[in-house]
């Protein structure tokens, strides 16, 4: 079975977090490991990053706090799963590795 790893970014104006978040996320993929990566906070200004966008090619599974896209004007839609805080508390549990970002 596949280990999972879980990534968080809370920042949208640190373009160094978003090039960590997607370096972590893109060596992790090439490992054989599948990425759950939720943004969230002003970190939902990325999910139209073409790095992430890239990713989910791969197999990145993206995910964005729909509450935070309201709050900076990041429309809903089919760049990324949004929801709740529930998607996050599900790849806290789910994942073997989660790591922080923000």
């Amino acid at each position: 079975m596949a280990k999972k790893l879980g990534v968080l970014l809370s920042t949208g104006a640190n373009p160094e977090d978003l090039a960590t978040a997607a370096g972590i996320a893109e060596a992790a993929l090439k490992s054989g490991t599948e990425v759950y990566l939720y943004l969230i906070d002003e970190g939902v200004r990325h999910v139209g990053a073409e790095a992430l966008q890239r990713l989910r090619g791969q197999g990145l599974k993206l995910f964005a706090c729909a509450f935070g896209g309201q709050q900076f004007g990041v429309p809903v839609g089919d760049l990324a799963t949004f929801g709740g805080l529930v998607i996050l508390s599900d790849i806290l549990e789910g994942c073997d590795r989660f790591v922080s970002l923000g």
